[in-house]
């Protein structure tokens, strides 16, 4: 950013911090419901910046966020700024251990409410009523009873539908990726339009710091969706930002989309992992789905915790 534009950029925060849907004081001659595009416009961003607003801080995918209401723009970047003072250098975390340790303290936390694991049984086959709605799930000759099924696209390919590619490259370094002050995480979005592409690059970055790797050791994660007959070539502006890069791996999977009814048929599917590496589309999903599983639109009270559990414990 250049010297002016710098200026009107944190007159633009400013004005994020102080807003209050609740107060038209803090409006400032803005419609919080007209479009982003009225807001850009009171403090005369360049395109640059614009990008750098819609897809690094507010974290959309696509230009449609330019049309969406102000007040849903403010409140992306707000979150941003919240994350970013709460949690110091950045506005994100990352488990020890890698995102494995996720499902384990899902483990522990579904054990509190009475579920039960059962782990390494492959999935044999289902078992339906006359009505076509899932009854049972056999592994190893046993079945197990139930009514509702929660599972991803790989286990009901008949029930989805393929909406697209991504292309995913995974890096060993033995040095941090340049101009990013040394840090042994990072998360880098190279926004779709500085590429002349419809969709963004990410590159996400971990390291020994988080026990995932050996000593001196990162790894970087690059994906995009496909747009293109040469998968490769649409992740080499990420790898060219790297340096030296020890061991390259690509692959390129579908992803898919449910095209069931779980109230017919009992089956929640959920989609497959799209290009991102903030995990918010896949948060969205979880809500998504808990909310068909349950019937509840209102998901605040997700994570109460249960009866008989501390909640001091809980929060840990």
């Amino acid at each position: 950013m250049g010297l002016f534009e710098k200026g009107r950029f944190k007159d633009f925060l400013v004005y994020v911090v102080e807003f209050d849907l609740g107060d038209p004081s803090t409006y400032k001659g803005v419609d919080p419901n007209g479009p982003t595009t009225e807001l850009l416009k009171k403090y005369k961003l360049e395109k640059g910046t614009q990008d750098f607003l819609g897809h690094a801080l507010a974290l959309y995918k696509d230009e449609l966020w330019l049309n969406r209401p102000a007040k849903d723009t403010i409140d992306r970047v707000k979150l941003y700024q919240e994350s970013l003072a709460q949690h110091g250098k950045s506005p994100y975390l990352y488990p020890l251990y890698g995102l494995g340790d996720l499902p384990q303290a899902f483990a522990r936390l579904s054990a509190i409410y009475g579920g039960t694991y059962m782990l390494n049984k492959p999935i044999e086959g289902y078992e339906f009523d006359s009505k076509g709605r899932i009854t049972g799930v056999t592994s190893e000759g046993q079945t197990v009873k139930c009514s509702k099924v929660i599972a991803d696209p790989s286990y009901f390919p008949e029930k989805v539908k393929q909406v697209g590619q991504i292309v995913r490259c995974i890096c060993i370094l033995d040095h941090t990726i340049p101009n990013t002050s040394n840090s042994e995480s990072s998360q880098i979005i190279l926004p779709q339009n500085q590429y002349g592409r419809q969709s963004d690059i990410y590159i996400s970055c971990v390291s020994f710091a988080h026990n995932v790797a050996p000593p001196g050791k990162y790894i970087v994660m690059i994906s995009t969706t496909c747009e293109t007959n040469d998968p490769r070539s649409e992740v080499q502006p990420a790898i060219q930002l790297l340096g030296p890069v020890l061991h390259t791996f690509y692959s390129v999977k579908p992803i898919f989309e449910p095209i069931n009814d779980p109230n017919v048929d009992g089956i929640f599917i959920s989609n497959s992992y799209d290009a991102s590496s903030h995990f918010e589309s896949i948060a969205d999903d979880v809500i998504r789905i808990y909310q068909l599983f349950t019937g509840k639109s209102d998901v605040s009270n997700i994570l109460e915790p249960a009866p008989d559990d501390d909640p001091n414990e809980q929060t840990h």
